[in-house]
């Protein structure tokens, strides 16, 4: 027999809130669950597999439709790796620009940091935002 959960035992075994399972049914990220004669979602192994795939693909910032597509790859074990390798690296250069803008933001912040003024007309913070340059 095979093992069914409830739709909140799946939430906890996956790791994943139950109304992120509901939005992936609704996006078709994981395919709508069987009904229990009570009208319950029952979801199989397959779907726990699939739905832990999903979160670790969003842990790593991949996008819905990455990891549709990263999906379609692994149930297609035949097709080349160059597809996944090729998102891999355009994901790698999207998060080394990300880095840039934010080490970026910590050095402007830093020079704004630790106003010494004693009221907010003096407020570094406050003058390098109202700048019109």
């Amino acid at each position: 027999m095979t093992d069914t959960y409830s739709i909140g035992s799946l939430s906890q075994l996956a790791g994943v809130n139950v109304e992120t399972i509901r939005y992936y049914e609704k996006v078709d990220l994981l395919p709508a669950a069987s009904r229990a004669s009570n009208g319950y979602r029952q979801y199989d192994g397959k779907s726990l597999e699939r739905l832990s795939f999903i979160r670790r693909g969003r842990e790593l910032g991949f996008t819905i439709d990455e990891i549709r597509d990263l999906l379609t790859l692994a149930h297609h074990p035949e097709r080349p790796c160059a597809d996944a390798d090729r998102m891999t690296r355009a994901h790698i250069a999207d998060i080394e620009g990300k880095i840039r803008d934010l080490q970026r933001m910590r050095r402007a912040l830093r020079q704004v940091a630790h106003c010494a003024g004693p009221t907010a007309e003096h407020c570094k913070l406050l003058h390098a935002l109202a700048r019109t340059d």
